[in-house]
């Protein structure tokens, strides 16, 4: 393995964005469901540090499923989001979680797993399936795949703008398939949100780079 790459790994690699927002990486409905919530927090003009607080909050006020999500008010999901300072975007961000948790329950009676059959496990087919849900468009639909390649492996290699943007900054080949081919298939998820925060980060870059 490169060096850099080890020393990314090492700086930034420990986990995902779902994994930092008590997320496990596991093709369940709940998990699943979760990662969909926190690829519609990540969607907005927000620090990835408030969006997995706030994930944390309305997986704690007990929006960690679809239907316990949809069961939440207005009001105990705006709270929700204050609480992680997550609150430019609060009270649209309530109302299209609302929607979305509805959508989940309606469309594949809250079991996200559903997605992948529906889309023949063809990556630009899930893509339009995701970005129906209220919220997720192609930030989101980046978010979630990113690190759902981590339970599917058909999504496999999935390296988004963002993390190719890291890749640049530490002179590592812009191309998904050369990146892939740098870490284990069970560390790409990890390896690409390592890339996503070198890419939000100029001095992590750095620090990385400089070793």
């Amino acid at each position: 393995m490169d060096t850099v790459v080890r020393r990314l790994l090492r700086a930034a690699g420990s986990e995902t964005f779902a994994e930092q927002a008590g997320i496990p990486l596991k093709d369940q409905p709940a998990a699943l469901f979760k990662l969909l919530v926190l690829a519609n927090l990540l969607s907005a003009r927000i620090s990835a540090d408030i969006g997995v607080a706030a994930a944390r909050e309305l997986f704690a006020a007990g929006g960690g499923t679809a239907r316990g999500l949809a069961r939440l008010d207005w009001r105990t999901l705006v709270d929700a989001l204050d609480r992680a300072r997550y609150v430019r975007y609060d009270e649209s961000t309530a109302t299209r979680l609302g929607d979305m948790a509805e959508q989940v329950q309606e469309t594949y009676n809250g079991d996200l797993r559903r997605l992948p059959v529906e889309a023949g496990r063809d990556l630009e087919r899930a893509s339009a399936l995701l970005r129906r849900f209220p919220g997720i468009g192609p930030v989101g639909v980046d978010v979630f795949c990113r690190e759902a390649q981590a339970m599917w492996p058909w999504l496999r290699p999935y390296v988004d703008a963002q993390a190719l943007k890291g890749a640049e900054r530490l002179g590592l080949p812009a191309d998904p398939k050369r990146l892939a081919d740098e870490v284990p298939d069970r560390d790409l998820a990890r390896f690409t949100a390592a890339l996503v925060r070198v890419a939000r980060d100029k001095r992590l870059a750095e620090a990385v780079a400089r070793g």
